[in-house]
């Protein structure tokens, strides 16, 4: 059975009985089978036993909380089971030498930069994006590449502002809180992509807090937020200009006391249906030559990480060919 990720948008209870969770809310009952469950994202006030969090962790599933603005609060990691000595180590020592570090860093970079510029390309906006990858090059420190990653992104937010219609134009990136509905969901959007790939490195041997370009403070997920610049681009920016341009999604989806700078209920069940959609979408990789979905991209990134760490194949960040 394909396990598939459950999103609860509305308050409630989850229960066990025997191998069956069960989420209770105002609704009525509903079964969620513990064999096809993948993750959970709960973006409402979510009562949980005991007995629930000792399946879910025998059973591997992590859940991801979400405050009532969408904000990332915190995941429920459940225990390792794919723990490999070796390889934690050899992840250290790649942070700890200042070489092998700004290589990485600078290769998570480079590919989001390359995802940008396709996406941007896609639309056909001109950009200096090439201007950015070359002083990438020149980087010495960690900060330096941070900085070309800035600007790169900023300049990127300017130029999808000349294709977005007014009134979802991003302006100037606000995070807490998002001042308008473009940035509203970005951060929802960002947020959402962090917790899956908090996901995916769950299911490889990766240490989800030793990371490259993010440092990695205590109680972060840093690597999550390393792997997540490469695929910002292409499935968050795409899925938002895909909502916009189709007028899927205007003023009434977001909170209008609060601006509109949040979105509501509705709007949250808009944006994690299609982006669920796009976690599922298939294209054919060019070189294992079979169709693998956008989900199984990221399980593939980290693994062509953990080949960098193990000394068996140079890390090449993901770029979009399509």
């Amino acid at each position: 059975m394909t396990r598939k990720n459950y999103y609860i948008l509305t308050d409630g209870i989850l229960k066990r009985k025997e191998n069956t969770l069960y989420f209770i809310n105002k609704d009525g009952k509903r079964p969620l089978p513990i064999h096809s469950i993948y993750s959970i994202y709960a973006y409402s006030s979510l009562s949980i036993s005991s007995q629930v969090v000792n399946l879910l962790s025998k059973e591997g599933i992590p859940i991801h909380f979400f405050n009532r603005y969408g904000f990332y609060s915190g995941s429920f990691y459940p225990r390792e089971t794919l723990l490999s000595g070796d390889l934690v180590i050899k992840q250290a020592k790649h942070f700890i030498d200042n070489e092998k570090r700004l290589k990485l860093a600078s290769d998570f970079v480079k590919g989001a930069i390359f995802n940008m510029k396709r996406v941007l390309s896609y639309y056909g906006l001109d950009n200096n994006m090439d201007t950015l990858l070359e002083d990438l090059k020149s980087c010495k420190k960690i900060t330096e590449i941070m900085n070309v990653e800035g600007r790169a992104r900023a300049d990127y937010y300017k130029l999808l502002d000349e294709i977005l219609p007014e009134g979802f134009r991003i302006g100037e990136r606000t995070r807490r809180p998002p001042e308008n509905m473009a940035n509203a969901l970005l951060s929802f959007g960002n947020s959402l992509l962090y917790s899956t790939i908090i996901s995916e490195i769950y299911n490889t041997q990766l240490n989800p807090t030793i990371s490259y370009l993010h440092e990695p403070f205590e109680r972060r997920y840093s690597l999550a937020l390393d792997i997540s610049e490469l695929f910002k681009p292409i499935i968050v920016d795409r899925l938002i200009l895909y909502l916009i341009k189709k007028n899927m999604i205007d003023e009434t989806d977001f909170e209008k006391d609060l601006n509109y700078s949040l979105l509501n209920e509705n709007g949250k069940r808009k944006f994690v249906t299609e982006y669920d959609k796009r976690l599922k979408k298939t294209i054919k990789h060019r070189k294992i030559g079979r169709k693998v979905s956008y989900k199984r991209l990221i399980r593939l990134e980290c693994y062509k990480l953990i080949k960098h760490l193990l000394g068996k194949e140079k890390y090449k960040p993901f770029i979009s060919w399509w």
